[in-house]
Order: C-alpha cells, then structure tokens, then sequence
C-alpha cells in the first residue's frame, strides 16, 4: 500500500485535527535524519534524478523522515539516522493538511514509489553532506 493511500486510511489523531497515525513496517519502512542533513540528502537525490518516494519533513523536531521498501535499511550504524520498522508508528500530517509550523510533505507521490535505501545511504554519504554534519558539530561545540 503506497504512504498516500495509507494516510487515507489511517486513524486521526484525536486532538488535532488532520494529523494522522501511520502503521510502519508493512510494505515501507521509514528513515529518520536531521532536517539539516536529510534535505541536503534530497536535493542531492532530486539533482541526480533519482526518484523520490514520500519524505516528511516534521517541523517541531527538525527531522526528515524517508519512506523506504521494507528490510532495505539493514544496518546504519556509520550513518545519523535512525531506522523504524515494524511496531513502529509515525504520527504525519494527512492529504488535507497544509501547515508552516507544523511542517508537512517535502514529496508525497501518487504511486508506490519509494525511495531506493542505498541511493539514500550513497546521499548521506556524498562529501558535501558529510561536511555539514561536520559543519553542525563544530558550531555546537561538540
């Protein structure tokens, strides 16, 4: 089932209107990356012409979610990221909602795609990406 047709079917969340509970786990599973790091990630994939499956971009905790086939993220431990499978649950905006402070979808598509995990890692792995992890390390002072 695409993240589209999901959302359509997926419980509201019962206080704020338009925001939906996803299931993860069945046919797509989800990456989470900074936002900082994950949207240099998907700029690198859109200039490369890679497709691009649903990415959401949660606003109040800075973090990009990528939605992947399922079993593709084996093992990230060299990489920020942060793999949800199944029993996983992700709280997103619905098809109707459209908002700044909450964020929303960076791409939403009409299909099944999905984006492809090692095009993903290969992103998140390209120097100029990697140097902004560095970047943000040092002006935390870590």
């Amino acid at each position: 089932m695409s993240v589209r047709d999901a959302l359509r079917r997926a419980p509201m969340v019962n206080d704020v209107p338009g925001l939906r509970v996803l299931k993860v786990g069945d046919g797509w599973d989800v990456v989470r990356i900074s936002a900082e790091t994950g949207l240099l990630a998907l700029a690198y994939l859109r200039g490369i012409g890679t497709s691009v499956g649903p990415v959401l971009y949660d606003r109040p905790n800075e973090r990009l979610y990528y939605a992947i086939p399922t079993g593709t993220a084996a093992c990230w431990d060299d990489l920020p990221v942060r793999h949800l499978s199944t029993n996983s649950w992700l709280v997103a905006p619905g098809l109707e909602l459209l908002d700044d402070w909450i964020g929303g979808w960076c791409e939403l598509p009409d299909d099944d795609t999905l984006t492809d995990a090692d095009a993903l890692r290969t992103a998140l792995q390209h120097p100029y990406v990697a140097a902004s992890k560095e970047v943000a390390r040092s002006d935390a002072g870590l």
